[in-house]
């Protein structure tokens, strides 16, 4: 598609070409950018020769202290044909664009899935002693386009980002995730898809009593509750209760459905709460916060299940869990929600990742260097 050209665009020009298309990042619509106040964000688009818009991404500059240059992220994005012969012919308006407005560096998260694991394979490979990394177990499926779209970004000259730390997690959007499967099948398939532990645990959830309910902007506070007393336990730092207010606002005006708020209520006491994400027919369970408190009951597995079967019937293609860990071994501790996620039926799956280029290589090596030692 040679002659491509690149301009701004305004909200609803970028939601109408988002809702034709089945599968689009909550991170690529424009409600995406009231989310981060910290960022300018804007809507571009790309246009073929007769005028018809035929890709999008929303971009986040962040400035730099003193000066007034930017780094331009489109997380998970851009959303444009990542199949087309020539790469160059999207991006490098792209870069020219950004480089205008004063952005040092780029960085972009192709959404291109390289490799897919089953359930089984990942329970084989977290069994296999030799396997210390899930990128190291053999795939059930690859992706061939994803290693040609690596080269030809490599020849662009851009970089990709390696997976952050031990955990397997980036520094932005988690290369890994698990998925589980909707397409074309019924929620006693789904269900079936279950491993026993999950099954009983519905179960015995169940039978305990656990009502999971919607809830709506007044019930925040309670999910925030919960969430900072899973930030302790799991020793990690929370965001503050504004910014899931700010969440809900945004994203709810834009549209009813884009986000949702579950409570997994027993006794009288709310045990669990998780946030539910929607574009398209793609649903992710985006956060997730759960007391000490009586986990004997699972109010997990109950509301992870409520939320999969209200995906099912919105028409959901698939139910995504979001980041998992690469690392396979015991001694980790993000191993338990790798085999949480597994155990409802999830894939493993590897995406491209993010990468970088930079537009002012003095800039971006000092970006670099302040990452590394924040």
């Amino acid at each position: 598609m040679p002659n491509l050209s690149l301009r701004p665009i305004g909200r609803d020009e970028h939601l109408a070409f988002v809702a034709g298309r089945p599968s689009v990042s909550h991170m690529q619509v424009p409600s995406w950018g009231d989310v981060k106040p910290d960022w300018r964000a804007e809507s571009l688009g790309w246009f073929e020769e007769g005028g018809r818009l035929v890709g999008v991404g929303l971009v986040l500059y962040r400035p730099v202290p003193r000066l007034r240059k930017y780094l331009a992220y489109l997380p998970e994005g851009p959303v444009i044909d990542w199949g087309a012969a020539d790469l160059d012919d999207w991006l490098d308006p792209m870069l020219a664009y950004l480089k205008s407005q004063g952005a040092f560096s780029v960085k972009m998260g192709p959404p291109v899935v390289v490799r897919r694991w089953s359930p089984d394979a990942v329970k084989a490979a977290i069994a296999d002693p030799a396997v210390r990394r899930l990128r190291d177990a053999e795939a059930t499926s690859y992706e061939p386009r994803a290693f040609d779209v690596a080269d030809r970004l490599r020849r662009a000259g851009w970089r990709q980002t390696e997976p952050g730390g031990e955990d397997g997690f980036a520094a932005g959007q988690p290369r890994y995730v698990c998925q589980v499967p909707f397409e074309g099948r019924t929620l006693d398939d789904i269900h079936r898809g279950l491993n026993q532990q999950w099954r009983r645990n519905v179960k015995k959830a169940e039978k305990a009593g656990v009502k999971v309910v919607r809830g709506g902007y007044d019930d925040l506070p309670v999910f925030y509750g919960l969430y900072a007393e899973t930030a302790e336990r799991d020793r990690f730092i929370p965001r503050p209760l504004p910014y899931f207010q700010r969440m809900w606002t945004a994203l709810t005006t834009e549209h009813p459905d884009r986000m949702r708020l579950y409570l997994a209520h027993h006794d009288g006491d709310v045990l669990a709460a998780a946030t539910m994400l929607t574009v398209g027919t793609h649903v992710w369970y985006s956060y997730g916060a759960s007391t000490a408190r009586s986990r004997e009951v699972q109010p997990n597995n109950a509301m992870q299940w409520r939320m999969m079967a209200d995906a099912h019937q919105l028409g959901a293609a698939v139910y995504d869990f979001r980041g998992i860990t690469d690392t396979l071994e015991e001694s980790d501790q993000l191993l338990g929600l790798l085999r949480f996620k597994v155990g409802a039926g999830g894939e493993a799956v590897e995406y491209l990742g993010e990468w970088d280029f930079p537009l002012s290589r003095l800039l971006h090596k000092a970006l670099d260097l302040y990452m590394t030692h924040r």
